[in-house]
């Protein structure tokens, strides 16, 4: 199966850091080009691919890691994302609840990416927190996904098992999935929380 990664930001680069750390191969691209990528890739190695945006969309599984404000323009790069896995990874602390019509965030994603399965997750951790977990070896840093497709959240979930992690999976959006979202302008109850087990 192939991975992308779609924005370099912050959480961009630190899920490409969690591809590098356990050799599992993934694309990474913005609107800048894959030049303008080259440094990221020689720090974190081999694994690291940089593409074009075109390139990357036809990868099976796309982890979303640009702002919320920027999800319609990629959205409208293809007609229809059929087949895809939309990893949604974004957060709305800094949009006006009025924005979100009283709905979650993730709800408007699945919306604007015709045909694929979105999948909420990697997106609770504070980035300097991602990876970081006890000294404890025998636990891994949890990572809580939601989804409306069974199917779609076990395969993110199997992913990141080999990206040594604990998978938690939440449910449906508008169930399990409130507390990775921001509700009325106040973040949900499982955003910011650094936890961990024996998954």
């Amino acid at each position: 199966m192939k991975y992308a990664i779609i924005g370099s930001g912050n959480i961009g680069s630190a899920l490409a850091g969690a591809f590098a750390r356990q050799n599992i191969k993934v694309t990474i691209a913005n609107t800048r080009g894959p030049a303008s990528l080259a440094a990221l890739a020689k720090e974190l190695g081999e694994y690291i691919v940089p593409q074009s945006l075109g390139e990357a969309y036809e990868a099976e599984v796309i982890f979303l890691a640009v702002p919320f404000s920027a999800y319609k323009d990629v959205a409208r790069q293809r007609e229809q994302w059929e087949g895809k896995i939309i990893v949604d990874t974004m957060n709305t602390f800094h949009t006006p609840p009025e924005e979100l019509k009283g709905r979650l965030s993730s709800e408007l994603v699945s919306e604007a990416f015709a045909g694929a399965r979105l999948v909420k997750g990697f997106n609770h951790l504070p980035v300097k927190q991602f990876g970081v977990v006890s000294s404890s070896r025998s636990q891994r840093q949890a990572i809580f996904l939601s989804s409306n497709d069974i199917e779609s959240s076990k395969t993110v979930a199997a992913l990141a098992r080999e990206l040594d992690f604990a998978p938690v999976e939440l449910g449906r959006l508008d169930q399990g999935g409130v507390p990775l979202h921001v509700v009325g302008g106040q973040p949900g109850g499982l955003l910011f929380q650094n936890l961990a087990n024996n998954g």
